[in-house]
């Protein structure tokens, strides 16, 4: 009997061993890093880069000047004058060519283009930014789901040794039952404990098996692969906490992704004000040209004409804006208001980035004060436990009381475990608010 009952531990315990020493075990690291590579989210921003790429290098363009050239040839049928005798009309084809080649120049238009290929460089800026912020939230999430795992984990550790221990003790009291000392309410006390502790068992293996298909979800890894997580070992060791500077963290993460597009929105919106102010001024342009024609009703020949009909021209032109519907003063006003709001908009995430830090310093010392309290619960629990099982073990003490002290003890470790794992999150939402990469 006592083979049989433990063979549901064994099974739980070596064979997802054996399965793990033949796959791949993913550290945090990996996942961030395969994460990085392979997430949709940072793709499209990738792209948005490029297209902001593209954007600054056609505001660079619109330095050069522009330079057109045509060329027609025309044929009318009717009456016509003939050029050689202007007396004569007759009806005949008449045919014509021109060619003409242009180019113009804006010298001067209230430094718009300049602004604008400020304003471009500043949106190429933004959107590297995003790609940063986007690759620090997804960092968090994993990071976040990893440790979930290592939980969901080690309260399985905690499952198995606990039923491991309550089939040992089934054995022993069907001894004791069978040689009279316990009565039969005995053994079926302890058996209904075993069955209790099975299904606990069961929900924390699949607690491990839901946390690390949320993981891969978040990787974005095919459902047909194998996937587990390696455990970092002694690296998961909890230091003491001695609190941290909400200041110097406020300070040290305005570097953060999310603060410098704030700063580089508020700068674009300066930019956007000077491009609406510049459409105020007189612009000034330049402008060179040449044509020439070809018409079969005269009898020079077509280089001839072509040579004599050259039609060089040069022209400088000055547009004063006067009056436009009030379009012009109304985009000032609304610039002037995109000014305004980039600055609250700066101001209000400096004063969310400084609450989350303030939260995430106050989480940290209550997740701290719970793991200390749990780890003195658990210790005090243990040496009770084993009071009891030594009670228990001679018969004194009855299966209510022995299975009461074993449900107290597991419940202490999982609240014990929770209080660790939130509080090495909570550890490490400090380290990136303090610039640090997130690792274990």
């Amino acid at each position: 009997m006592k083979s049989i009952l433990k063979l549901p531990v064994f099974i739980l315990i070596f064979i997802p061993t054996v399965i793990s020493a033949q796959q791949k075990l993913w550290s945090l690291e990996e996942c961030i890093r395969y994460a990085w590579d392979n997430n949709l989210r940072i793709k499209q921003q990738e792209l948005a880069v490029e297209q902001s790429e593209n954007n600054l290098f056609q505001a660079k363009m619109n330095y050069l000047p522009s330079l057109n050239a045509s060329l027609g040839h025309s044929m009318n049928w009717g009456r016509s004058v003939n050029m050689n005798d202007l007396q004569i009309i007759e009806n005949k084809l008449s045919q014509s060519t021109n060619a003409s080649a242009s180019a113009s120049v804006m010298l001067f238009e209230g430094l718009v283009k300049n602004n604008e290929l400020k304003s471009k460089g500043v949106m190429r800026e933004i959107a590297r930014q995003e790609i940063g912020r986007i690759k620090n939230d997804i960092s968090i999430e994993i990071a976040r789901a990893y440790l979930q795992v290592l939980l969901a984990r080690e309260i399985l550790v905690s499952a198995n040794s606990s039923l491991e221990s309550t089939a040992e003790q089934v054995e022993r009291t069907r001894k004791f039952v069978d040689a009279g000392s316990q009565a039969y309410s005995a053994l079926l006390e302890i058996e209904a404990q075993y069955a209790s502790e099975l299904v606990q068992q069961t929900n924390a293996k699949n607690q491990v098996s839901t946390a690390l298909l949320m993981l891969k979800q978040l990787l974005d890894l095919p459902g047909e692969n194998s996937f587990d997580v390696a455990s970092p070992g002694e690296n998961l060791r909890v230091g003491e906490f001695k609190g941290e500077s909400i200041d110097e963290l406020f300070n040290s993460s305005l570097d953060l992704p999310q603060m410098e597009v704030a700063r580089l929105n508020k700068k674009n919106s300066e930019l956007q004000l000077a491009i609406a102010k510049g459409q105020s001024y007189p612009s000034l342009s330049f402008r060179a040209g040449y044509g020439s024609y070809y018409a079969d009703s005269r009898e020079e020949s077509f280089m001839d004409q072509f040579n004599e009909n050259r039609n060089p021209s040069i022209s400088f032109g000055i547009n004063i804006p006067i009056f436009n519907s009030w379009r012009t003063n109304t985009a000032i006003k609304n610039a002037k208001l995109g000014v305004m709001n980039s600055e609250i908009e700066t101001r209000s995430r400096e004063q969310m980035l400084y609450k989350e830090i303030q939260q995430a310093v106050s989480d940290a010392g209550s997740y701290y004060a719970r793991y200390k309290a749990t780890e003195r619960n658990v210790k005090a629990m243990e040496e009770s436990f084993r009071y009891v099982q030594q009670k228990f073990d001679v018969g004194v003490l009855n299966a209510t009381d022995y299975t009461v002290a074993k449900n107290n003890l597991f419940r202490s470790r999982s609240d014990y475990l929770q209080a660790k794992y939130q509080f090495i999150f909570q550890e490490k939402i400090i380290d990136f608010y303090k610039g640090n990469p997130i690792t274990l």
